[in-house]
């Protein structure tokens, strides 16, 4: 079976997490900028940030699945992955994209990833500012998951990486 792993990192989890999934399964791990034709492949393992409430790189990715590939997708973000309303929200988004046919529920997956202010460029430091100072508006009973995650961690290094969160998507495979 030819496979492939596909990461889109933004500030590096998604691409450590593809990486170890690497080199346990010895399936090679490119960055979905480099990866031009899809197609070719009967399963995809694609490892996506999350970013502005989608996962990075997958439009451009699922424009290119076809029928009978087996595509798996682990996203990559802050927020607790075990929240069923930031599950609900993001795999809705992926939902818009790729058809249950082509990944069903239980071949998506949630890891918690990295962040640190200092390395931000400007427009994302920007954009994490006003999501911030909304959050500390917001009464915390009134929060989403993807914002207490902001409140509890802005202008921090934070590293939430946890390679043993990958093994329900070892087992798939």
């Amino acid at each position: 079976m030819k496979q492939i792993i596909i990461y889109a990192s933004l500030h590096g989890a998604a691409k450590r997490y593809a990486e170890r999934l690497a080199q346990i399964t010895g399936i090679e791990a490119r960055n979905f900028k480099e990866v031009k034709d899809i197609a070719q492949f009967e399963r995809i393992i694609y490892v996506g940030a999350i970013y502005a409430g989608g996962v990075m790189g997958l439009k451009k990715m699922a424009q290119g699945f076809r029928a009978g590939q087996e595509v798996i997708i682990a996203t990559v973000g802050m927020t607790d992955p075990t929240d069923p309303v930031f599950v609900s929200n993001i795999r809705g988004a992926i939902r818009q994209l790729v058809s249950a046919d082509i990944c069903n529920d239980d071949r998506i997956f949630h890891l918690r990833g990295a962040i640190d202010y200092a390395k931000l460029g400007l427009g994302h430091r920007i954009l994490m500012r006003l999501m911030y100072s909304q959050a500390i508006k917001t009464p915390d009973d009134k929060l989403t998951a993807e914002s207490k995650a902001i409140k509890e961690t802005y202008g921090q290094a934070i590293d939430f990486v946890n390679f043993d969160t990958l093994k329900p998507v070892l087992e798939t495979l």
